[in-house]
């Protein structure tokens, strides 16, 4: 899976142009949107979420759970997906941020209290700077390659 669908500069321009004005200021400026009020942290459905601006699969539903945070939390990126992690000390706080490869958008944090069962993880992310392609679409939305995640 370490193959990533083709990430065009006419696609990424066309999402970008897509995206409002809080999506650009999550992803551009590394915004936080509120916790319980937002698009994914209550979000059940199987399939994907991409990085808004390039597209690029980044965490599957498979990895979901509920942290309690507020915000779409997930064990690990889709296995062979590299995300960024970079030291955060932004608002008096010691934190890994966590970035898109290829977009460069900012998604969330990354902290150590997940479930220990699957590694320990918890990436905490914005919904602001994903979107999801159901299960029944990916093949529609041209991530066919990851529909045997849910066989």
């Amino acid at each position: 899976m370490a193959d990533l669908p083709k990430i065009s500069s006419k696609n990424y321009q066309k999402n970008i142009q897509n995206l409002t004005e809080f999506q650009k200021y999550v992803i551009e400026q590394n915004g936080t949107e509120p916790a319980f009020r937002n698009l994914y942290w209550d979000h059940h459905e199987e399939g994907i979420y991409v990085d808004a601006s390039s597209g690029e699969p980044l965490f599957s539903s498979l990895d979901k759970f509920d942290s309690g945070s507020g915000w779409p939390s997930f064990t690990k990126p889709i296995n062979g997906i590299e995300v960024i992690k970079k030291t955060d000390h932004s608002h008096n706080m010691k934190r890994v941020e966590v970035r898109s490869k290829f977009g460069d958008s900012h998604l969330g944090h990354v902290f150590d209290d997940g479930p220990i069962e699957k590694g320990g993880l918890r990436y905490c992310i914005n919904s602001a700077s994903i979107k999801f392609i159901a299960r029944k679409d990916l093949k529609k939305e041209g991530y066919e390659e990851y529909e045997k995640l849910f066989i």
